[in-house]
């Protein structure tokens, strides 16, 4: 991890998850993040355990991380780290707003797909994770009209921003989200997993 001098008036997009296992899904957001948001850099914030999902089927911290960073190799803007487990969260709001009291030079940007807005109304205090940090959510197939017709869509509904403005994104005083229409991958964990 970079040190705080070093990050010094960056943009940097956060893609957090469990990564079990990091896939071509992860870089192909991440790719399209750092291009259509004009970032410096993308976290994959791989989570010790995401306190929505089972353990029943989840691979070691050790191993997601290094899977993860197999998966990244190929595009150093892709930086892989267990900041949550140094951090001491478990959840995306405090994740975030301890981010910014570490890094308070940063500009930080929430990346998820499509299927996360559609769910975020039952994370922690999500409300407050749309005031804490801009949020760019991108297309993913299946999901976008259960998203976009979702809580947490309607909630924010005159906080989304256009197309035209999506580079600047990362620098909103948040509540703002960008929803991005963009070329759409197919892959996921779970199928992954399923075909094991």
């Amino acid at each position: 991890m970079p040190t705080v001098n070093a990050l010094k008036g960056q943009r940097i997009g956060l893609l957090g998850g469990s990564f079990n296992p990091a896939h071509e899904g992860h870089l192909h957001i991440s790719k399209l993040a750092l291009d259509r948001l004009g970032l410096d850099a993308v976290w994959w914030m791989v989570s010790p355990q995401n306190p929505l999902k089972s353990t029943d089927d989840m691979a070691g911290f050790s191993e997601r991380m290094g899977q993860a960073a197999q998966v990244a190799a190929d595009d150093h803007r892709i930086i892989v780290t267990g900041i949550e487990r140094e951090l001491g969260t478990r959840f995306t709001v405090d994740t975030v707003q301890a981010l910014k009291r570490r890094f308070p030079r940063v500009r930080f940007v929430l990346v998820m797909g499509a299927d996360l807005l559609a769910e975020v109304p039952k994370w922690k205090n999500w409300c407050g994770l749309f005031n804490a940090v801009p949020i760019a959510v991108f297309a993913r197939p299946s999901y976008s009209y259960q998203a976009l017709s979702g809580k947490a869509a309607r909630r924010f509904g005159t906080k989304r921003v256009s197309r035209s403005r999506w580079s600047t994104l990362v620098n909103m005083r948040p509540p703002a989200w960008a929803f991005l229409r963009t070329k759409e991958h197919s892959q996921s964990a779970t199928r992954i997993r399923a075909g094991r």
